[in-house]
């Protein structure tokens, strides 16, 4: 029987993205270069990516830093509200805010969310059959990054709202056989020079 062994899920939201998200700005390229190099000497296996161009294009380029690492595109990977919360699940004084932020996405688009959500779960966590570990890069956007942080932490689920990750900033989470998943980088810009950091970030949140 083959045993199992840690995975390492590297996630990162694509680079800074053009007013009309068909790309990425200047700053974004540079953004999604520099991931790149930081990871040049990670043992990764493969770059999974959302279809979306901005996710895409990050994806080329930080594939581009990387030794013969596959580029694969994966709808689980896209850009979609994992969750729905019932006003019953939210702190009261933040209910109104976050439910009427959702409702601006249409019934179906949640819906089919939720389906996404459960497969990049299934596919992207946990540990991995065989014995050696297993790192893989995942190109997202903030929605997803949230989701998974979250469900490492067995947080609420309606908790990966509120979750920010800068453009291009990395986050590692480690599956361990027989251990809870360890949360190691979280929204980490340090590859990236001070202009660079916190795009894609709430103003009053930079720090």
């Amino acid at each position: 029987m083959p045993g199992t062994a840690a995975r390492y899920l590297y996630l990162t939201r694509h680079g800074e993205a053009t007013p009309d998200e068909s790309g990425l700005t200047e700053a974004g390229r540079r953004q999604a270069v520099l991931l790149g190099e930081r990871l040049r000497d990670a043992p990764l296996t493969a770059v999974h990516h959302g279809p979306l161009a901005r996710a895409a294009e990050t994806a080329r380029l930080v594939g581009a830093r990387l030794d013969g690492v596959p580029v694969r595109v994966c709808d689980a990977a896209g850009d979609y509200v994992p969750y729905h919360p019932s006003r019953e699940e939210l702190p009261a004084d933040a209910a109104d805010g976050l439910l009427g932020f959702l409702e601006r996405f249409p019934a179906g688009d949640r819906a089919r969310g939720a389906e996404l959500a459960a497969e990049a779960v299934a596919r992207f966590t946990g540990p991995v059959e065989g014995d050696e570990p297993r790192h893989e890069l995942v190109v997202t956007h903030n929605f997803l990054v949230g989701w998974l942080v979250r469900a490492a932490l067995d947080a609420p689920a309606w908790r990966w709202a509120g979750l920010n990750h800068a453009n291009a900033a990395l986050t590692v989470i480690r599956y361990a056989p027989g251990r809870p998943p360890s949360l190691v980088l979280f929204n980490d810009t340090s590859h990236l020079p001070r202009p660079l950091r916190w795009t894609g970030f709430p103003p009053e949140l930079h720090v």
